[in-house]
């Protein structure tokens, strides 16, 4: 059986989240949070933990250094062996070849296939999305009232919970964002194009439109 390596790469609010969730579910591979890794590893208070909470409460960002240790473990586990989704990394070609050389050695004679899944979309619709963004603080729905509003006005349909709205889901800091992910970002496009292992999709549609084109590339 071919282990199957997956990255989501795409602009904020390209609904990579949505269908990560969803995959995950779909093939039984874990859902590799880095952000959620990471805020696990400090909540146990493991060695790593305790490291990267060090460089978070001096204000500093945690060093690539460490967060590929604590990925790397985390992708070395058992329920990694068929399979995995990783989010929230690489953000930078830097850490697409720390990634490379990660599998590696987790994989050595293992046959593997590597698919960097590209969520093409313009970014003007993008920020109509994340002006419309809402979210369940309980369970975690995500809403939008452009094209998945919940059916009672402010409530999430799953729990009854009132759902709320981020403060960064504003135009200014939606420009922002999308400046920030075109400088450091984007070059991971170009970078897994010329590996061969770029699969490119159009993000625009409904959420099922976009699952299938997404399951179509994954093959």
């Amino acid at each position: 059986m071919t282990k199957k390596e997956l990255i989501f790469l795409g602009p904020p609010a390209c609904g990579k989240g949505t269908q990560t969730s969803r995959l995950a579910e779909y093939l039984n591979f874990p859902h590799v949070d880095t952000g959620s890794l990471l805020r696990a590893e400090i909540k146990n208070e493991t060695e790593a933990g305790k490291e990267a909470k060090s460089y978070i409460d001096k204000g500093q960002l945690v060093p690539v250094e460490l967060v590929t240790r604590i990925i790397k473990n985390r992708l070395s586990q058992k329920d990694c062996e068929n399979g995995y989704i990783l989010d929230g990394f690489p953000r930078s070609v830097e850490q697409a070849a720390e990634l490379e050389k990660m599998n590696a050695e987790i994989d050595k004679d293992q046959d593997t296939k590597f698919i960097a899944v590209y969520f093409d979309i313009d970014t003007s619709i993008l920020v109509e999305r994340i002006v419309n963004r809402r979210s369940c603080p309980k369970c975690g729905e995500i809403y939008n009232l452009a094209f998945k509003a919940p059916k009672q006005e402010g409530i999430c349909d799953k729990c009854g919970t009132e759902l709320t709205q981020r403060k960064d889901d504003t135009r200014e800091v939606a420009q922002s964002r999308f400046d920030t992910y075109n400088k450091e970002t984007a070059p991971l496009v170009e970078y897994y194009t010329k590996k061969g292992s770029l699969k490119s999709i159009d993000a625009n549609g409904t959420i099922d439109e976009v699952w299938e084109r997404l399951l179509a590339v994954i093959k």
